[in-house]
């Protein structure tokens, strides 16, 4: 198969890129990436699907290749107009495939834009719990935000001094990974820097850096708006399996079910059968 070809869009003054495989004329299918991840990390599922789909994974904005947010905001709603605008250039409903973060975004937007989605796959996505609905902003709270965020202009990148040091820390965070595997997603996953390599995802994009700009109940909402079917896809040997049931109740449409012996990154565990499921709820 055919090595991806690179294009860019624009977005709220953001160039974001975007790797296609496959024909433009066939049904399209958006992948997701979640936070610090890149859109190459889809590789293995985009060239199951390349024969019979137009497959576009994009870099979210301030990961991969895509230009970094200049304020460092990066939340979900700013990631679901990217998404929009993105479905501009396909041509009909898509199918989408969705990973953690990118689940959230996927979520937000087929609620708005129902018409624009044909079918979701999520893979050990969420959305805020009821407990973690932040309390009413006071002073000391914004302070307390605002020292945060400032905070982060004096953290650096961690520097490897090369494409293998990178690798160990991806076979770090996921033990699954089988070198080659490490090895691939490292190399699309870091950049040139002063003493080495760091990777492209910017630090201001993290979770624990980003104020979510949607309470539980407000999802919700945005859940139940959703009008295509919904599989979520959760690893057995994963945090998100005790929200699944809850998860799957806000939607119109949607089932769940669970991959066993796969951890958080079911697309790297446990591709062919993340593909198989995959195909099912799209035929079915």
């Amino acid at each position: 198969m055919a090595g991806p070809v690179r294009w860019f869009h624009e977005s709220q003054r953001l160039r974001l890129a975007c790797w296609a495989w496959g024909d433009e004329a066939a049904p399209p299918l958006l992948l997701l990436h979640g936070g610090r991840d890149h859109a190459r990390s889809w590789d293995r599922i985009a060239g199951a699907f390349a024969a019979d789909h137009y497959v576009v994974a994009p870099d979210l904005r301030g990961h991969g290749d895509s230009d970094w947010s200049p304020g460092g905001d990066y939340p979900v709603s700013g990631n679901a107009i990217d998404l929009i605008a993105l479905t501009e250039r396909l041509r009909g409903p898509a199918r989408v495939i969705c990973h953690s973060f990118g689940g959230q975004v996927a979520f937000l937007a087929a609620g708005a834009w129902p018409e624009r989605f044909a079918s979701i796959v999520a893979v050990e996505a969420r959305v805020p719990a009821p407990e973690e609905t932040p309390p009413p902003m006071t002073p000391a709270r914004f302070r307390e935000y605002a020292e945060g965020r400032r905070a982060l202009e004096r953290r650096g990148p961690r520097v490897y001094p090369d494409v293998e040091s990178a690798a160990r820390r991806m076979g770090e965070a996921n033990p699954r990974l089988s070198p080659a595997q490490a090895r691939r997603l490292a190399a699309h996953g870091v950049r040139e820097a002063d003493g080495g390599y760091v990777w492209k995802f910017d630090n201001w994009a993290r979770h624990g850096a980003r104020r979510d700009d949607f309470t539980h109940d407000e999802m919700r909402a945005f859940l139940a708006a959703v009008a295509c079917p919904v599989l979520l896809v959760v690893g057995g040997e994963a945090g998100a399996k005790r929200g699944m049931a809850r998860l799957a109740d806000g939607f119109p449409r949607a089932r769940a079910t669970v991959v066993e012996g796969a951890g958080h990154w079911v697309q790297h565990d446990a591709p062919d059968e993340l593909v198989a499921l995959a195909r099912a709820h799209f035929a079915g």
